[in-house]
């Protein structure tokens, strides 16, 4: 007998699958945003009135070591609400970390700089910076399962995608705002104007809260709780059972963090300094490369859902790898037009592409009872070890080799080659039962078991 669904089925389950992925979508937003406006800020305000010093040198490292702060933090934040993810639901912990993650943000936004309050200063700014740490820490894997456990089954990709956008949407929405607000006088701006997009964000916060609480649990967990399969202790699940496909989601990070802070950041002090371009100009070259970067994911996630995933990101790291020797002759003819061409490439289209479907490609390795804590500690990890360290290393070999850019595309090549040989090992237990995973119109138990390599 043949079944039919009504129009009105449709446009609901329609309905809900765009509240989820706008849901998913702009905590991730908020994350990168809250992310970059620091570290954007760090620079130009923080080393000034939060990290004061007869030494500027000094000051602006106080200012970026603060910045960096998150990348130790992130990896515990993931492991602590990832374990309320897997025990409690995706819903609860999303709701924790957005508030968490913008409760910080505009808390700095709101304190007394240095020549208020003295030394406290300072020490307030880094505990703000450690609860944006621990919220982004979880936010990432809970906004990344909100839209895979919701995702029709052959649209894991396309859904997965999504929240991966965020980073690109982040970036352009920080600098446009922080653009906008350095045009004020600078009396202005270092008064009150670089606090404007601290405690703006609340208005992004309420928006998540908002499309969130409409949202039910997703039906993986809802399934996971329904038989009773949560697990008391899942961190100890995922390092006594899961260890293998936590290193190699390690492994598949590592092409996307260490060329995003190469191709997306890095760019930035390497075209000004060597190449002599002007500010505005490589900023201009960024924000075309993000926006072609945000059309690009869905894209790219999309073909994901039609090509095997490992095959398509093994492909992708291939292109970062033979391409970015390329991507630094193209770069440094010192034209404008190779500033866009090489940024275009390097973090629209080769950082895009990793970026499109390494979410979905870690989520997919591990069983629902412990996906988000599998997939947060993998990814977490991986940005601390590669992205964390990125630009302090390029700036580093550009140092020691006299001012070659060789060095910095090995690194990138490494970063690459790394990610190559993680996409051998990946595992797709999400698909190991022997038919895909439920989508949100198709109920079915979950039989998922632990991957090992």
């Amino acid at each position: 007998m043949t079944t039919t669904t009504s129009p009105e089925k449709l446009k609901s389950e329609d309905r809900l699958n765009y509240r989820v992925l706008f849901a998913s979508l702009i905590g991730s937003v908020i994350e990168w945003f809250d992310f970059l406006v620091y570290g954007t800020v760090a620079a130009l305000v923080f080393n000034k009135l939060f990290f004061p010093s007869d030494d500027p040198f000094i000051s602006t490292l106080l200012a970026y070591t603060s910045f960096s702060l998150t990348f130790f933090f992130r990896p515990l934040g993931g492991i602590i609400f990832s374990h309320i993810g897997d025990r409690i639901g995706r819903k609860k912990t999303l709701f924790i970390t957005l508030m968490l993650m913008g409760g910080g943000t505009v808390a700095i936004g709101l304190l007394p700089d240095y020549a208020a309050i003295g030394i406290a200063a300072p020490i307030l700014l880094i505990l703000c910076r450690i609860l944006q740490g621990l919220g982004i820490g979880g936010e990432w894997g809970g906004a990344l399962l909100l839209a895979y456990e919701y995702a029709p089954k052959n649209r894991r990709g396309l859904y997965g995608a999504v929240p991966q956008m965020g980073i690109s949407l982040g970036m352009l929405l920080a600098a446009g705002v922080v653009a906008l607000l350095t045009l004020l006088p600078d009396g202005q701006f270092y008064v009150w104007g670089w606090r404007v997009p601290f405690i703006a964000s609340v208005v992004l916060v309420f928006v998540g809260l908002w499309i969130r609480n409409g949202l039910d649990e997703t039906p993986e967990f809802k399934r996971v709780r329904e038989a009773g399969a949560q697990l008391r202790l899942p961190f100890k699940e995922v390092i006594t059972k899961h260890r293998g496909a936590v290193l190699v989601s390690i492994g598949a990070k590592a092409a996307e963090t260490g060329p995003f802070y190469i191709f997306g950041t890095y760019i930035i002090a390497y075209a000004t300094d060597v190449l002599g371009a002007r500010q505005n100009v490589v900023l201009l070259a960024v924000a075309a490369a993000a926006i072609v970067a945000t059309i690009w994911m869905p894209v790219f996630g999309r073909i994901s859902d039609n090509i095997p995933r490992a095959a398509l990101y093994r492909w992708s790291a291939t292109a970062t790898l033979l391409l970015v020797v390329p991507y630094y002759f193209v770069l440094n003819t010192g034209a404008t037009w190779g500033l866009f061409a090489a940024t275009i490439v390097g973090f629209g289209l080769l950082w895009g592409s990793v970026n499109a479907i390494l979410g979905t490609l870690i989520a997919e390795n591990f069983a629902p009872e412990v996906r988000y804590t599998g997939a947060s500690l993998g990814y977490q990890l991986g940005a601390a070890i590669f992205g964390g360290t990125a630009p302090i290393i390029a700036a580093w070999l550009f140092e020691i080799s006299g001012g070659q850019w060789w060095p910095i595309a090995a690194y990138v090549a490494g970063c690459a080659s790394i990610s190559i040989v993680a996409s051998f090992f990946i595992k797709h237990v999400a698909h190991s039962e022997g038919t895909d995973a439920p989508s949100v119109t198709e109920p079915a138990a979950s039989t998922h078991q632990g991957a090992a390599i």
